[in-house]
């Protein structure tokens, strides 16, 4: 250990009384049967500006996944906040993947 770590170690924790500020975050997740499957695609042919394209390319690459699932991801995302103004998310048709 090193002289730094000893003394963290030593150190005591001193509790205090006050109040806890804490907030509610609204459950943003899936449920998992959600994740298990995919939902039917349609294919579309699309125009994109040269910055957007590049933009989720680079993105990505980072985030080691496929720019047009990101794009789809962010429409799809789009109309579940969008499409029905009742506060109902629309109803989504899923189908199950062909290898499990």
């Amino acid at each position: 250990m090193s002289a730094k770590t000893t003394k963290a170690a030593a150190a005591k924790i001193k509790y205090t009384d006050e109040p806890v500020k804490a907030k509610v975050i609204k459950d943003f997740l899936p449920p998992p049967e959600e994740l298990a499957f995919r939902e039917e695609g349609v294919k579309v042919t699309i125009a994109l500006s040269r910055k957007s394209v590049e933009f989720f390319k680079s993105e990505a690459v980072k985030h080691h996944t496929q720019y047009q699932r990101m794009i789809r991801k962010l429409i799809d995302t789009y109309v579940d906040t969008y499409a029905d103004s009742s506060g109902t998310p629309p109803a989504r048709t899923v189908r199950k993947r062909a290898n499990g």
